[in-house]
């Protein structure tokens, strides 16, 4: 971040402090543009759907502070999306605050609230995070090249047929961050990623 403790707004002082305390799983992250700072699992799980969701450039964290009538209120993220669209957003147990959304339209920014239960639905969640363990690592130029040279003659393999093709690096470790970085493309909400996944070249 380029602000210096002294030129911090308060609010966002405190929301620093605050998840600066915590570390939560997965560490790693993809299209996180600035420090990972999460101030619940929650979050930190919402960081996750973003970093899988293919339309999402960037997201940074407690981006700002949004002035309301019951005081300042520090968004977790700040999402920006391939059509140029930008988005605040909360990750909440329940409802969000309707006083936060009303002082987000007076400033002309767009605001979302996304509850636990759209966060935990299906099984995207658990298969981003088992991507994301892999987000630190690096697929090998021999194995991506060979990979994706398979992909384009079959169209599509099964992780199971894919295993024999990678020879520097684990087959899910290499796999996991080429979906991670779009090369590839898995479904992540049908299932938990298993042998019978069927992996593609990533397209729109």
């Amino acid at each position: 971040m380029s602000h210096s403790h002294f030129e911090m707004p308060p609010a966002i002082y405190a929301a620093y402090e605050e998840a600066s305390k915590q570390s939560y799983y997965p560490r790693g992250t993809v299209r996180c543009s600035g420090v990972p700072m999460f101030r619940s699992q929650l979050a930190r799980d919402l960081g996750c759907l973003l970093d899988v969701d293919p339309y999402v450039v960037a997201w940074l964290c407690l981006p700002t502070d949004i002035k309301t009538d019951y005081g300042p209120h520090v968004p977790d993220f700040l999402v920006d999306y391939e059509d140029g669209t930008s988005i605040f957003c909360d990750a909440v147990e329940g409802e969000g605050s309707p006083h936060v959304t009303e002082a987000a339209a007076i400033a002309g920014a767009r605001y979302q609230f996304v509850c636990r239960s759209q966060i935990d639905a299906g099984f995207r969640l658990q298969n981003a995070r088992d991507l994301l363990r892999y987000a630190n690592y690096r697929t090998p130029l021999n194995d991506r090249i060979r990979f994706l040279a398979a992909l384009d003659e079959a169209g599509s393999l099964s992780i199971g047929e894919c295993l024999h093709l990678f020879r520097e690096v684990a087959a899910l470790t290499a796999i996991s961050w080429m979906v991670l970085n779009r090369m590839v493309t898995i479904d992540l909400d049908d299932a938990m990623i298993g042998p019978e996944t069927l992996v593609r070249r990533f397209s729109r």
